[in-house]
């Protein structure tokens, strides 16, 4: 059947022409699109998990900067409590050391203080001693020698004279 046979169009030559191109089309499916959308498939695939892998790394890397700057916060913490103990610590040693100092140079000051007056009394006794020794000399003296009033004066003044050089 020709339609047109100046045009020379035949429904015969369309038909071949159809089925040939639905089995070109058939055998395309089957052996380039189907392989063509698996292998598209896969890259798709591929990019998602790609894309995933890289999210869960971010978050991964968010994760441990955060745990790094927490722990790092509670060193720095740490070092500022260590710090501030042995400030503490130093301060309390200083004030031991002055109020054992100071507690030891009072007891020096009373142990000289003790010591004067323990060499003033000894000095006094002496003196009191030597004063009462002379006393008995002169007294022996005076009455040995029955003397006037000044020869006694003069007589104390020599004693007294004597008993300075004596020192």
């Amino acid at each position: 059947m020709v339609l047109g046979a100046e045009g020379g169009l035949l429904i015969g030559d369309m038909i071949v022409q159809l089925v040939f191109f639905l089995g070109l089309l058939a055998l395309l499916g089957k052996f380039a699109w189907g392989p063509l959308m698996k292998m598209m498939k896969d890259r798709e695939d591929y990019v998602a998990n790609e894309i995933n892998t890289a999210e869960k790394s971010r978050e991964e890397a968010h994760r441990m900067q955060r745990e790094a700057s927490d722990e790092l916060k509670a060193t720095r913490q740490d070092a500022q409590k260590i710090i501030e103990d042995a400030r503490k610590t130093a301060g309390e040693q200083e004030r031991d050391i002055l109020d054992s100092a100071r507690a030891e140079a009072e007891r020096l000051k009373e142990s000289a203080r003790q010591e004067i007056e323990q060499e003033k009394e000894k000095a006094v006794q002496a003196l009191k001693d030597q004063v009462a020794g002379m006393s008995v000399m002169i007294a022996s003296k005076v009455i040995e020698k029955e003397l006037s009033e000044k020869d006694q004066e003069a007589l104390i003044n020599q004693y007294i004279n004597e008993a300075g050089e004596k020192r």
